[in-house]
C-alpha cells in the first residue's frame, strides 16, 4: 500500500467553488459600478478606482490573514473567496489593459501613458498602504491584550 499524496488546494472541489462564487460577486460589483460611472474625459477612471480600491484590500486582507497564522482552514478559505475570489474578479487587468490601448487607439498617448503609469504606482502604493494598515491594526490589538 503506498500512501496518497494530498491534492493541491486547487484541485478540491470545495476551493474551487469558494473562487467561482467569489469571483461572481467580485464580477458583478466591477460590472455594476463601470456601467454606473461614466468616463471623465474619455479617461475611464471607474477602472483606476475599482484597480487602487481593490490593490488596497487585498494587501490588508493577505496581511491581516498572515498576521493570523498559517494558511490552513478557515484563514484559507477567507483568502481563496474574499482575496483569490471577490477581489480577484473585483480588479481587472483586461479592462485596464482595454482602456489604455483605447486612449492609444484615440490619439490620445500621453493620457494613455499616464493612466497606465498612474494605475501601476498608485495600486502598488495602495497595496502597501492596506498591508500597513492591516499590521497597524494588528499592533494597536496586541497592545489592548
Amino acid at each position: 500500500m503506498s500512501a496518497r499524496t494530498p491534492l493541491p488546494v486547487h484541485l478540491h472541489w470545495r476551493s474551487v467553488l469558494l473562487v467561482f462564487v467569489g469571483g461572481a460577486i467580485g464580477t458583478t460589483v466591477r460590472y455594476l459600478l463601470s456601467a454606473a460611472v461614466p468616463t471623465v474625459g474619455g479617461v475611464p477612471l471607474i477602472t483606476l478606482v475599482i484597480n487602487v480600491t481593490g490593490a488596497f484590500v487585498l494587501g490588508w486582507l493577505l496581511e491581516a490573514l498572515a498576521l493570523r497564522g498559517p494558511d490552513a482552514g478557515r484563514r484559507r478559505d477567507l483568502r481563496l473567496f474574499a482575496g483569490t475570489g471577490i477581489l480577484g474578479g473585483y480588479t481587472t487587468y483586461s479592462s485596464f489593459a482595454v482602456d489604455t490601448d483605447g486612449l492609444f487607439v484615440a490619439n490620445a498617448p500621453v493620457s494613455g501613458i499616464g493612466y497606465a503609469a498612474a494605475t501601476i504606482v498608485i495600486g502598488a502604493l495602495a497595496s502597501v498602504a492596506g498591508i500597513a494598515a492591516a499590521a497597524a491594526i494588528a499592533r494597536r490589538g496586541g497592545a489592548r491584550r
